[in-house]
């Protein structure tokens, strides 16, 4: 047969069964060689980005009252978030079989946040955090920042003048800016590490895009942008068309459900933090 399959390729005439089943047994061939390299499985490294819930108290009860004050009532504030529950703000930690698991995990998974992790858990309590399908996270205090609701815009806050320490000086990032020359669709999470994120294209609602720097779209913003997300308070957002569900800066974010106002809807802007506000100001391009 591999005699024949030489001569077809020679182009001498064949009988025509003879080029059915040369034929037939070459597509065989084709298609053993395409299921046997084809691997059941692939592991590739990808950048998951969660919520941290920093609890102070363990009783469902009691935080799904703190959650529905945090949003209002909004039914689809979050959207489905990863969570870390964090249990560095509890006074006392509880002792193995005093924390309700399912409640607290079905509580939170109402408010369309997913636990997927404890941190700050000792070691006591490790066993039954493994045996209720969630993991051990270990705390990297130089990533670690905590999403803070928004002040409220009727009290305004005056600083309060105090002596300033000196501070170490900030280290600053060498890894490369993140570029994205492709939109941003909804449902897709794009996190640049340790630097500044540029976007070149749309960012659509539903979208999410995340940096440590400063976020820089050239395009239409209108998912949701999250600066500084390693606490860097001096990050900005900048858009040519500020349109965004929410942004971002250092963990302290606004929402935007009743849509921007006429001055800065879908025109260039920046966001930028001031005495923990977020301060959106317009941009002018001539």
């Amino acid at each position: 047969m591999r005699r024949g399959y030489n001569i077809a390729r020679q182009g001498l005439a064949l009988p025509r069964t003879l080029q059915h089943r040369c034929r037939r047994l070459l597509k065989h061939r084709d298609c053993m060689s395409k299921n046997q390299t084809r691997k059941p499985l692939e592991i590739k490294i990808s950048t998951v980005v969660a919520v941290a819930a920093l609890l102070a108290d363990t009783d469902p009860a009691k935080l799904s009252a703190a959650l529905s004050q945090i949003t209002g009532g909004t039914p689809d504030y979050f959207e489905d978030e990863f969570t870390l529950l964090d249990f560095s703000a509890l006074s006392t930690i509880p002792a193995p079989g005093k924390i309700n698991w399912p409640a607290l995990i079905s509580m939170f998974k109402e408010h369309r946040l997913h636990p997927v992790a404890v941190r700050n858990a000792p070691a006591s309590l490790e066993e039954e955090i493994r045996s209720h399908g969630l993991s051990i996270d270990v705390v990297d205090q130089s990533k670690q920042f905590e999403l803070t609701p928004p002040p409220s815009p009727e009290i305004p806050v005056a600083p309060i003048s105090e002596p300033v320490a000196p501070t170490a000086p900030v280290k600053t990032s060498t890894a490369p800016t993140m570029v994205i020359d492709i939109p941003v669709r909804a449902g897709q999470r794009v996190y640049a590490r340790g630097t500044d994120l540029v976007i070149m294209a749309v960012v659509n609602p539903g979208a999410e895009v995340i940096a440590d720097g400063s976020i820089h779209v050239y395009a239409p913003l209108r998912g949701r942008a999250l600066a500084g997300a390693s606490g860097n308070g001096d990050a900005r957002i900048f858009s040519l068309s500020m349109e965004a569900e929410l942004v971002s800066i250092a963990g302290v974010y606004r929402t935007f459900d009743e849509g921007w106002s006429p001055t800065l809807a879908a025109k260039p802007a920046q966001i930028r933090l001031k005495a923990d506000r977020l301060d959106i100001t317009a941009i002018s391009l001539k």
